[in-house]
């Protein structure tokens, strides 16, 4: 037994098990040519961040477009940042925006897949395995530096200006034998263990990105830390097991993972494992003050995707707008397939952006309005429905009310060739519908102000005339001309046209007089179709209106 492996099975004496039974546990897949096996791994610190759901997105369309698999695995090592609940908050909503799994994590105990598990922190073992194995082959050792010594080694690379890490000669502890680490541990001594690297910071490694095509970095020559003191291993070494075990083909990630390809390149060459190909995507970026910086979960309310449930911005217009960003013929192609499946296009790392793309959030807001402007009046009822149930507590109780009215209420024209697009997102519903029902109308109209250039007395003649004559049942042709007719008796012109070539002889024209109506039943200077707004409301609860505006 050679001294590297007594200092192994000091440290883990109760792992048996060795590579080869890990690579029998976890053979290759049986995969279709071409077929890629792609991931989602989110840590559970919090929301799930636009970007995130853009690179899960992205990971799950390369998958099912080329025949593979798409898996999640939760990255829960960093347990002191865990917020609890957040796995299977994130979980939820990537469900709720379609990007499900074929395997992996599905929340709480709850998982699929042959490779698992696919939890992080129930992966101990197989960890354990792997770090035994380097030990065993002086490729990591045990590290004993205190963090008083640690910090002093910043200092004084920072006083020298040179680059901080624990590397070169400042990796002290990769200088103990095997003996003297073997009683430092029997001593007690608290110890992290290093992976060993034998890179060198001047030299060179050259990496194919799947984006940015042929480059090179430096070396990685850091001695990372592999395995924590509270026996979990590190982000960089837990990518190096699980994605090699999971057989994961390609990692599409943000691009501030760049600096860290180094690094993976080496412990995988380390191992003589091949490394998945790596696509680093580029990050979603915001103007602010005419400067472009990274979306910030900080600064942004659009950072997170909850933002866009809780205000109600349809599923499938949101994740248009992400196919728009990801590449840059989508548009080209939608333009070309206006009625086609989004999934129908795909995705080739050639058509990525190699800048952070922009986000615009007017955009967004302007596709989410063409996708709510197409549903027919079931479809966008149901849908309300659904948001009101989760978001809208006020909502649904109008919709619950009476369902009929409501849907007849937001049917308004909705059935045409070039449907109204009233609505971009669901929370803009109510505000926009309110005046339809009397609880609200009747607290409304105590702020109703008329234009200036309308008289009191021109309203009241108005309305007092109209009052008296109008009739739903007639059609909408016909009605229009009853108002006209008003119109003309009280003083103004039949047209705008004819208004313009007299203003003197006329009070204003017929569409000054629709704008009284409109105040009037709707509160709002701009509302949906008069005619069918009136007709909606009733003869009765018009007439009600009229006579309550005439009375103040």
């Amino acid at each position: 037994m050679t001294v590297y492996k007594q200092l192994a099975d000091l440290i883990f004496p109760e792992i048996t098990e060795t590579i080869e039974d890990l690579e029998k546990r976890y053979p290759e897949r049986d995969l279709p040519e071409g077929a890629m096996v792609t991931r989602f791994a989110p840590s559970p610190t919090g929301f799930l961040h636009t970007g995130s759901l853009f690179a899960s997105m992205t990971s799950r369309k390369f998958a099912k477009q080329s025949g593979g698999v798409f898996f999640i695995r939760l990255e829960d090592t960093d347990q002191k940042r865990e917020v609890a609940g957040s796995g299977d908050s994130l979980i939820s909503q990537l469900q709720t925006f379609g990007v499900t799994p074929d395997e992996g994590y599905l929340g709480t105990d709850k998982e699929i897949g042959n490779y698992g598990p696919y939890v992080q922190s129930a992966r101990a073992d197989i960890y354990k395995v792997v770090i035994k194995y380097m030990l065993e082959n002086n490729m990591a050792y045990p590290c004993f530096c205190t963090p008083e010594e640690l910090s002093k080694m910043r200092e004084a690379q920072n006083a020298n200006k040179e680059n901080f890490g624990y590397y070169a000669h400042y990796a002290k502890c990769s200088t103990l034998t095997p003996e003297e680490a073997i009683e430092r541990i029997k001593n007690g001594e608290s110890y992290v263990i290093r992976f060993r690297s034998l890179g060198d910071y001047h030299n060179k490694v050259a990496i194919d990105d799947a984006i940015r095509g042929h480059i090179e970095m430096a070396e990685n020559d850091q001695h990372i830390v592999i395995y924590k003191s509270d026996g979990l291993p590190t982000y960089h070494f837990a990518h190096l097991v699980d994605d090699h075990f999971m057989h994961t083909t390609h990692v599409t990630r943000g691009e501030e993972w760049m600096p860290s390809l180094p690094i993976h390149i080496e412990l995988f060459n380390s191992m003589k494992w091949t490394a998945p190909t790596y696509a680093h995507l580029p990050v979603i970026m915001k103007l602010d003050n005419g400067n472009r910086r990274k979306l910030s979960k900080r600064k942004d309310l659009e950072a997170a995707v909850s933002f866009f449930l809780e205000q109600g911005y349809p599923i499938e217009g949101f994740m248009e707008y992400l196919y728009t960003i990801a590449n840059s013929n989508y548009e080209a192609w939608r333009d070309e397939n206006p009625t086609a499946d989004k999934d129908e296009f795909k995705f080739t790392f050639e058509k990525m952006s190699l800048d952070g793309a922009l986000f615009d959030l007017a955009k967004v807001q302007n596709l989410c309005k063409e996708k709510l402007g197409h549903m027919n009046t079931l479809e966008f009822s149901e849908a309300a429905t659904t948001w009101a149930k989760e978001y809208s507590p006020e909502l649904l109780k109008l919709i619950e009310k009476d369902p009929a009215y409501f849907s007849q209420i937001v049917g308004i024209e909705r059935e045409k060739e070039n449907p109204r697009k009233d609505y971009e997102k669901f929370s803009d519903i109510l505000p926009l519908i309110k005046f339809f029902y009397n609880e609200y109308y009747d607290e409304m109209v105590k702020e109703l102000v008329f234009p200036e250039n309308l008289s009191s007395d021109t309203i009241k003649k108005v309305l007092s005339e109209y009052v008296k004559v109008f009739d739903l049942e007639l059609s909408e042709e016909d009605w229009f001309a009853q108002m006209k007719e008003v119109a003309i008796s009280c003083g103004f012109a039949a047209n705008a046209k004819e208004y313009k070539k007299n203003k003197e002889a006329f009070l204003g024209h017929v569409g000054d007089v629709a704008a009284i109506l409109r105040l009037t039943v709707s509160l709002r200077a701009q509302s949906p179709n008069l005619y069918i707004v009136m007709k909606i409301l009733g003869k009765e609860e018009v007439t009600r209106r009229i006579n309550n505006i005439l009375t103040k």
